[in-house]
């Protein structure tokens, strides 16, 4: 294996609104040449691939998102679960919880000083709300899918778990935000990657990369800020992120040191007599039902 093909790769296309008066079918063909020019090991679609969940966008979405040449991973957004579009949304694309893990053969094990990659996908949306919401039955199952404490582990969902800088007011946040970043960082999950806000953002919090992504394909964009989707590359010892835009620039955006990573945990530590005396960060949750 080439150097080159060490690092981790994901490609992360979010907000592609098929049926959006905004929709450009020239960003989506730039879109997915590039991404099928980059080759990376999974290509993640957080969430709104419609505009209004109608039946007909997401057969369109999925005509478009079948042109990826490699494995493409899809989550709901909040505008996916309009008019009942949850359930179009489990026709054209499968499950809206899932897994995926892929181990590394030998020599990226050790180079990657990783045993593979776990990526887990969450629905946040809820129908006909702007606002997302994961629930605390769901904090089991979630724990119970980053079950190889070795790997690179990657948390995928529509909604932003903190808020975005030049989006306004903040609004749709998830309404369990809070809970689901606890369970997280108890989880050492790396990075989790989101979209929704149609901006690229970048937050450290407590050694765990939140990695927002802009809209690939649509002129629904704040500002000054054009449309991008974003390129995860992960090593041994940092995390780079590359912003991908229409005039074809390759900009590097985000250099995340994992050796810093490991320091920020270190530092920050909740004692156990803290968990302990504090119930509610303590209790357990419920088992999700079936």
């Amino acid at each position: 294996m080439s150097i080159p093909n060490i690092p981790l790769r994901i490609a992360q296309v979010t907000d592609i609104h098929c049926g959006e008066i905004t929709f450009d079918e020239d960003l989506m063909k730039s879109t997915i040449s590039r991404v099928n020019d980059m080759d990376p090991d999974v290509i993640v679609v957080a969430g709104d691939v419609t505009a209004a969940g109608y039946e007909w966008e997401f057969k369109e979405a999925a005509r478009w998102l079948d042109n990826f040449k490699g494995t493409t991973l899809v989550i709901p957004g909040n505008h996916d679960s309009r008019n009942v579009g949850y359930v179009h949304f489990e026709k054209y694309f499968g499950r809206r919880f899932w897994r995926y893990r892929q181990a590394f053969d030998p020599e990226r094990t050790e180079r990657l000083r990783a045993s593979g990659f776990t990526i887990v996908g969450l629905d946040s949306s809820e129908p006909d709300l702007n606002d997302g919401h994961i629930g605390r039955e769901y904090y089991p199952w979630i724990g119970e899918q980053f079950d190889e404490p070795g790997d690179i582990k990657i948390l995928a969902i529509h909604h932003h778990l903190v808020p975005i800088p030049g989006t306004g007011r903040e609004r749709n946040i998830i309404t369990d935000a809070g809970d689901l970043l606890a369970e997280v960082g108890k989880l050492d999950v790396d990075v989790v990657v989101s979209g929704h806000k149609h901006v690229p953002f970048f937050w450290g919090l407590n050694g765990i990369l939140i990695c927002n992504s802009s809209t690939a394909t649509t002129r629904r964009v704040r500002g000054l800020t054009p449309p991008s989707w974003n390129e995860i590359q992960i090593d041994a010892s940092t995390i780079k992120v590359f912003l991908h835009y229409e005039d074809g620039r390759r900009e590097l955006s985000l250099i995340f040191s994992r050796t810093t990573r490991s320091m920020t945990q270190e530092a920050f530590y909740l004692t156990d007599d803290f968990i302990s005396s504090n119930q509610i960060y303590a209790a357990s949750s419920p088992p999700l039902s079936d």
